[in-house]
């Protein structure tokens, strides 16, 4: 299981499979096709790539323990057991991505749940 912490370094995103990204409610929440993030709506959230999952602008919104590049990481904070993983909706047709942004050092003003 790969786990995604936000900028505060609490859980935030879960992926059992590579692709499908879970809250850690166990709500379905996005998907990664391509290095592209994905609402079920079809709407282009960001970027993964490097333990990061970026936003359309390529600033920082989550990170994996062992990312690569980036904003300084903060410690992770406790634990706590994920929910059950839900239903994943059918998928919507994709919005096309824009052209892919620098990596970036900066961290993102938007948090990831608002927008899925």
């Amino acid at each position: 299981m790969i786990e995604f912490f936000d900028r505060a370094g609490s859980e935030a995103v879960f992926c059992h499979d590579g692709h499908s990204l879970y809250l850690w409610s166990g709500k379905a929440a996005a998907f990664i096709q391509d290095d592209k993030v994905y609402a079920y709506d079809g709407r282009f959230i960001g970027w993964a790539d490097r333990g990061w999952i970026s936003d359309e602008d390529g600033a920082c919104l989550l990170f994996e323990h062992d990312a690569v590049g980036g904003p300084q990481k903060s410690k992770r904070q406790a634990k706590t057991i994920p929910g059950p993983r839900g239903v994943k909706p059918a998928r919507a047709g994709l919005q096309p991505a824009p052209p892919r942004p620098a990596a970036s050092t900066a961290w993102s003003d938007r948090v990831f749940s608002d927008l899925i």
